[in-house]
């Protein structure tokens, strides 16, 4: 082989080899954004199911409206369906941000700026749902004892002791819930990192 052929052999392999390690880094993208999105699948699915849910029970109390005979038992029906209807569609919209992030055609900067940006949303929204929740528990009191019973469930004798432990499981829910997020926005900001040039 005279010197010429070599350098061209030479120079057709260089552009494989380049060729390669691109297809490589965009099949390695690609599942880098099927993983960071399946990061957030199994969650959207139980947001979901709750977001569901929750608008049943806005539209229950939306039904049932008229049993609420009183300015208190009105405003109380007015903050549930407003909690009831606001906050899961916010966290859904944040769900969907920031599942959405492309990894693929954003730069790594622009990536951890989205990425960071839509992690504050959503565990922000989870915070106020977190401790927004006990005062919903107390309306949601209020609510059910005019609405099934007609009677003020808070001069009943002996709730309490239920009330309390309630309180006490959904205080220790509410926390496993806040900090599975914290765990998956943890990893998924893990698999980000590993796109750092």
């Amino acid at each position: 082989m005279e010197l010429e052929e070599l350098q061209q052999v030479w120079a057709e392999l260089s552009q494989e080899v380049e060729q390669q390690k691109k297809l490589n880094h965009k099949i390695i993208m690609e599942m880098t954004q099927q993983k960071y999105q399946q990061k957030f699948d199994k969650i959207s699915r139980y947001e979901t199911a709750g977001s569901v849910v929750c608008i049943l029970a806005a539209v229950f109390v939306l039904f049932n409206f008229e049993k609420l005979d009183s300015l208190f038992y009105q405003l109380c029906g007015i903050v549930a369906i407003a909690f009831l209807v606001l906050l899961p569609i916010a966290v859904l919209r944040a769900l969907k941000k920031i599942r959405s992030i492309d990894l693929i055609n954003t730069t790594y900067k622009e990536t951890m700026i989205a990425y960071n940006k839509a992690k504050d949303r959503l565990l922000l929204l989870q915070r106020i749902g977190l401790f927004s929740s006990f005062i919903f528990f107390f309306i949601t009191l209020a609510l059910s004892g005019k609405i099934f019973n007609d009677k003020d469930i808070f001069q009943e004798t002996g709730i309490w002791f239920p009330v309390t432990v309630v309180l006490v499981g959904l205080g220790l829910f509410s926390w496993w819930g806040y900090r599975k997020y914290l765990s998956i926005t943890g990893s998924a900001k893990n698999l980000i990192e590993e796109l750092e040039p």
